[in-house]
């Protein structure tokens, strides 16, 4: 009996790990970023952040899209290509660690540069990144205060 429970732990402890997260999965488990969630899949991009990565993304929590105007987060939930396009400005195809910030810039998904500094904190666009960085499987979360929105 004791052989077969700990074979059973075993194989569930092997499961857990065979089992990658992706930062699409971390971000649900992290419970914070429901409103980020709901609009990666209004803009198709689940895909995107299922992928293998690396990718970095800045993600705004739900506190961050509070932060909007009501009637500006609606409109942008109720036009996917608009709403995909500012997604995309959070996701930089590369891993970036805290460890690995450095003042600069780096090109977003979405196309546009992505200015970062880390005088008084790490910020992106002038936008402070806050908490702990959230490890994936396929990259690095980075918890935005607010939603960046790109220039043009």
């Amino acid at each position: 009996m004791n052989k077969l429970l700990a074979l059973t732990l075993l194989a569930i402890s092997y499961t857990h790990h065979a089992n990658a997260d992706t930062l699409l999965q971390t971000a649900d488990q992290e419970g914070n970023f429901k409103t980020f969630l709901q609009a990666v899949k209004t803009a198709g991009l689940e895909s995107t952040l299922n992928d293998k990565g690396p990718i970095t993304l800045f993600a705004p929590n739900d506190a961050a899209f509070a932060k909007l105007p009501k009637a500006k987060l609606k409109a942008l939930m109720a036009n996917p290509a608009e709403l995909k396009k500012v997604l995309s400005y959070h996701i930089y195809p590369g891993k970036i660690t805290s460890a690995d910030v450095s003042a600069g810039k780096v090109k977003s998904l979405e196309g546009a540069d992505l200015k970062l500094t880390v005088t008084d904190g790490v910020k992106v666009d002038n936008v402070k990144v806050i908490g702990d960085e959230i490890n994936a499987d396929n990259g690095v979360i980075h918890t935005m205060s607010a939603v960046l929105i790109p220039k043009g």
